[in-house]
């Protein structure tokens, strides 16, 4: 450039990406120490980080710089650790479920119809598939007037339907806007509510693995928590009886907290969601409107399901946030079978089952096999030569 050189100051606060941002973590120990990034005495207190979720893509980049910081920190004597993190869980990407229309190829003497067939019809005819905004689509049914809108080119186009409805395809792809298959969750919020929201993703795989989106399967998620809401109503009336629970009651309810309280523990949040739709169901079954067992069940949910736990949990009559209430111990002794199930064979065939007390004699067990109104098809008068039993598991009587 000759004489009109243009000079620019060479960068050197090349610091902050490389190490402010990956000893974060030890400034929220001591944020307010003006003479040094943590104390010692700040750090013997809070020490490292108990968990971090985080991306996979964490763990070559971000996280590599936090162990190199936090290692040359600890050799140095500035921290007590020499690992910031003590668990790492990495979250699997949510994906996208694409929906495609099929266009009809034109043909070659040039015409300019704009042609689409629904996917069920597509081997009759020679067709480009074509990404659609998956917010025109629901249950794989595509809006049609809401595609001709999309754009100009669409507006006057024709549709071969199946059964009056055009059925578009599908396909699992990384979200993105070039596949039209973004979804706001902002508009989910809207049309779901929060908490439907929150339960599906959970309810949707394990935390760690990718899991596709499927708007199409939030439907049943919904219609749990409005079978939870109405476990505390008589129709539009809330309702909801101080009396003793149930033996069944107490043992569903203690059931899903003892899975939960092992869920959250271990990450499993999709077990947890479908724990609380078993249990869900066994009180509706049972009718259940006591207030000891809703009480923790609201208790158990508030974490998944926040806001409606909390509306529910004032309607109880509680003036405190159900985020202060103590998570619920699970009784053991309300987890016991009463019964068992026996499997009663002849000569080695199973030929039908038999539900008997846990602690019933070996003498009652024979005998209860013996006269059942089954065993006479399958004894035909003859005395039996042996009896064996397998406690709590089968009877076979040898003729």
């Amino acid at each position: 450039m000759g004489q009109n050189k243009i000079k620019y100051p060479l960068e050197l606060a090349t610091m902050p990406g490389f190490a402010g941002s990956s000893a974060y973590y030890l400034r929220y120990e001591d944020p307010h120490n003006d003479k040094a990034l943590v104390s010692r005495e700040a750090n013997d207190y809070w020490r490292n980080v108990d968990l971090y979720v985080g991306g996979t893509e964490h763990a070559t980049g971000h996280l590599i710089y936090s162990r190199f910081w936090n290692k040359f920190l600890y050799d140095y004597g500035y921290v007590k650790d020499d690992e910031p993190f003590k668990k790492l869980i990495n979250q699997g990407m949510i994906q996208g479920r694409s929906n495609f229309v099929y266009r009809v190829k034109k043909e070659e003497d040039g015409d300019k119809k704009c042609v689409f067939v629904s996917s069920g019809l597509i081997a009759d005819y020679d067709v480009t598939p074509i990404h659609v905004d998956v917010n025109m689509v629901s249950n794989d049914i595509l809006d049609i007037e809401a595609f001709r809108n999309w754009s100009p080119e669409y507006h006057n186009a024709e549709f071969i339907l199946e059964n009056g409805k055009y059925v578009c395809g599908w396909a699992v792809e990384k979200m993105s806007k070039s596949m039209y298959n973004v979804v706001n969750p902002d508009d989910i919020v809207e049309r779901f509510g929060a908490d439907t929201l929150r339960l599906y993703e959970m309810f949707l795989g394990p935390v760690e693995q990718s899991k596709p989106w499927d708007t199409n399967g939030i439907d049943g998620v919904s219609r749990f928590l409005r079978k939870f809401w109405n476990l505390f109503f008589n129709g539009d009336v809330f309702e909801v009886s101080d009396g003793q629970p149930a033996p069944d009651e107490l043992k569903s309810i203690h059931k899903l907290i003892k899975k939960v309280g092992q869920d959250i523990e271990n990450f499993s949040f999709n077990t947890s969601v479908a724990a609380f739709m078993i249990c869900v169901n066994e009180l509706t079954a049972l009718k259940c409107n006591k207030r000891q067992i809703l009480s923790d069940l609201v208790i158990v949910i508030s974490p998944f399901a926040p806001h409606i736990a909390e509306e529910l949990w004032h309607r109880l009559g509680n003036t405190t946030t159900v985020c202060d209430a103590k998570f619920p111990d699970y009784n053991e002794d309300y987890l016991k079978e009463n019964t068992v199930t026996y499997a009663i064979s002849f000569n080695g065939k199973t030929r039908f089952s038999l539900e008997l007390p846990v602690d019933m004699p070996r003498e009652e067990i024979e005998k209860a096999a013996l006269t059942n109104e089954n065993a006479a098809k399958w004894t035909e008068g003859r005395q039996p030569k042996k009896i064996i039993v397998v406690p709590g598991k089968i009877v076979n009587v040898v003729l």
